[in-house]
């Protein structure tokens, strides 16, 4: 009997890739990386419009968050081109959010010296919000300036009731039975400046407000429409309108901007010579809006805006009871 011929054995066996499953896999994580790349370009480069991405774009905080997973997503598949991409994204997103959460070593270095002056505002929701816990904040706080957005005739009257008279008696009120009234209530001595604002959004009162031991400070009960639909052109006039800060006066808005620091048009209030004190002293990312909901505060609309020449001590949040506003409370240092 003949032996079986020896069959040569060794080599590398090479299995072919799937091109599909590759296809497949590159496309999914295009699809992850690309609506944050998206969103990180028209948020750097403010290039919303109109109304639903004018929305949509208060939730920036979380999408600087959730970039993280495809980022991870890319990096983990090998994807070199998507990764970069995806890396790029979050970078961009995150500088434009995490020095909200940091604040500025410039507002310590401007806190120390100067005029100490303290402001509140809050959105009363049609004036339903309770005037107790107001009056309360204010005795605790010891503002001189309270800006009031959504102020109607019967929250002065409760206001008023509860003590805010006999604590701010001065006051420049435009109080209406709607969303449009507003008002600035002080401690000191007031002087209305009625042509500051065009008749655009909702009642925007200025005043003077004398401060001892100085020239007086500028403020502005700031309110515009928010962006819903229509109302969004008004939204942009609104927020163009309010007056850029000037040399011969502090000035100070305050109020429901329906505005975050991720809009394009704030962030060109800001650039005409003021700060957002929440974002100096680390707490710009405390949402204010919605309070007093079933669901949490999610979106940071109502700010205080300062001179760029003044210092932040110190910002608070706090919630008031039937308004779906939280109050933000500024304590400051004037040139």
């Amino acid at each position: 009997m003949s032996a079986p011929a020896e069959s040569p054995i060794g080599g590398t066996i090479v299995t072919p890739v799937r091109r599909g499953r590759r296809t497949t896999g590159s496309v999914l994580t295009w699809m992850a990386v690309t609506p944050f790349a998206a969103w990180a370009a028209v948020r750097i480069a403010g290039l919303e419009r109109g109304s639903l991405p004018t929305q949509i774009m208060t939730a920036t905080p979380y999408a600087a968050a959730g970039s993280l997973v495809p980022l991870l997503i890319a990096a983990l598949g090998r994807r070199r081109a998507a990764t970069a991409v995806a890396l790029l994204a979050t970078t961009a997103l995150g500088f434009a959010v995490l020095p909200r959460a940091l604040g500025t070593a410039e507002a310590t270095a401007e806190a120390t010296a100067g005029r100490p002056f303290r402001i509140m505002t809050i959105n009363m929701l049609f004036g339903r919000a309770d005037a107790g816990t107001i009056v309360r904040l204010v005795r605790e706080f010891g503002p001189d300036v309270l800006s009031t957005q959504e102020l109607t005739p019967g929250a002065v009257a409760g206001l008023d009731a509860a003590g805010l008279k006999e604590l701010m008696p001065h006051r420049v009120l435009h109080a209406e039975w709607s969303a449009a009234g507003s008002g600035i209530y002080s401690r000191h001595e007031l002087r209305e400046l009625p042509d500051t604002m065009p008749d655009v959004g909702h009642k925007m009162p200025t005043a003077a407000v004398s401060l001892p031991g100085g020239e007086p400070v500028e403020v502005v009960a700031v309110h515009p429409y928010p962006p819903l639909g229509p109302n969004v052109v008004n939204w942009n006039e609104a927020l163009a309108a309010l007056p850029s800060a000037t040399p011969g006066r502090v000035r100070i808005l305050a109020g429901d901007f329906n505005a975050s620091l991720d809009h394009a048009p704030l962030r060109e209030l800001l650039s005409r010579g003021y700060k957002d004190a929440a974002d100096q002293v680390g707490a710009g990312l405390i949402p204010t809006w919605p309070a007093n909901k079933k669901i949490p505060p999610i979106i940071t609309i109502d700010h205080v805006l300062v001179d760029q020449r003044a210092g932040v001590r110190a910002v608070d949040v706090r919630t008031v009871p039937r308004t779906d506003h939280r109050a933000v409370l500024a304590e400051l240092i004037l040139p």
